[in-house]
């Protein structure tokens, strides 16, 4: 593989990089007061789940989400910071690449009506994929340091 500046490993790693920068800018515009102290964001995400078209994801919300929303704020709002971090840093990559993808499809399912939220979260999803097929943890990472997931 012939790549312009930087190698293919470094190229994935800086792919994975940049998906952990989303992750932790995703975690640091959020209103976290709102969220913790008066659950603005589990508020609005019940609202969009309650008209969602499909019944399997108003009954799912309804029994895994509305019966703990603090816990579930806190959930999310940490997620996004592990996630962020975990990337960045290569720490245990391909566990942080899985749980980020389906954090990401949680949310595209949930926002299936929202087109402005779909191109974030599809992209997401995608590089989450190549960072993880591609096993982009093997440069530039603590796991690598460490000798995780060789």
């Amino acid at each position: 593989m012939q790549t312009m500046w930087l190698g293919g490993a470094e190229w994935l790693a800086v792919l994975r990089i940049g998906l952990g920068l989303w992750w932790l800018e995703s975690w640091r515009h959020k209103d976290k007061k709102g969220w913790f102290e008066r659950g603005t964001g589990i508020a609005w995400a019940a609202d969009v789940a309650g008209k969602h078209r499909w019944t399997a994801v108003r009954t799912g919300f309804q029994r895994i989400v509305a019966p703990r929303p603090k816990a579930m704020a806190y959930l999310v709002v940490y997620a996004e910071l592990a996630l962020g971090l975990g990337l960045i840093a290569g720490f245990l990559t391909p566990v942080a690449l899985v749980a980020g993808l389906l954090l990401n499809l949680l949310y595209l399912v949930l926002m299936i009506h929202d087109w402005a939220e779909q191109g974030q979260n599809a992209m997401m999803a995608l590089i989450s994929l190549v960072a993880l097929f591609a096993m982009s943890w093997q440069t530039w990472s603590l796991d690598d340091a460490i000798g995780l997931f060789l």
